[in-house]
């Protein structure tokens, strides 16, 4: 699915009808992986998702810390009300040199984790243990617009 944002307000919605599809699966961590250049709109698209599931710390990019980790305590239920996420993770693999320095901070205890939702910057340059993943590919296109393309 294609979509051009104009706006916040836009990008949030779109982040809203994402979250609505996504059920937490039952072996493993849903995992969205944020593709696009600098300032193509990968932090804005993931602070929209943070706002959604009620998460009220200032959601920033991790590029210096690499991971940052939300409860969502205010999580709103998804499906049948039973399943959801517990823990929002924003990972970002800019500064990352291998896919080394990502296994050091946990990766597989927290892709194991059916109760995460993993959020992923720059995961092309960790494509070696990225596992199946949802793409988001954003796009600059002009100050305020951006064009989201979400491929399952």
């Amino acid at each position: 699915m294609k979509y051009t944002t104009n706006s916040l307000e836009q990008t949030q919605q779109i982040a809203t009808d994402l979250i609505s599809k996504l059920l937490p699966k039952s072996n493993s961590a849903m995992v969205v992986g944020l593709y696009g250049n600098l300032g193509a709109g990968k932090t804005t698209f993931a602070q929209c998702l943070a706002k959604v599931f009620g998460v009220e710390e200032t959601v920033t990019s991790p590029t210096f810390v690499l991971e940052k980790i939300y409860e969502l305590t205010g999580h709103p239920s998804t499906g049948s009300g039973q399943e959801k996420f517990t823990h929002l993770i924003h990972i970002d693999a800019y500064r990352i040199e291998k896919s080394s320095e990502l296994l050091h901070l946990g990766w597989q205890d927290i892709i194991s984790d059916s109760n995460n939702l993993i959020l992923i910057e720059w995961p092309e340059r960790v494509v070696d243990i990225m596992p199946e993943h949802i793409k988001i590919n954003l796009s600059h296109i002009s100050e305020n617009s951006r064009e989201i393309e979400i491929l399952d």
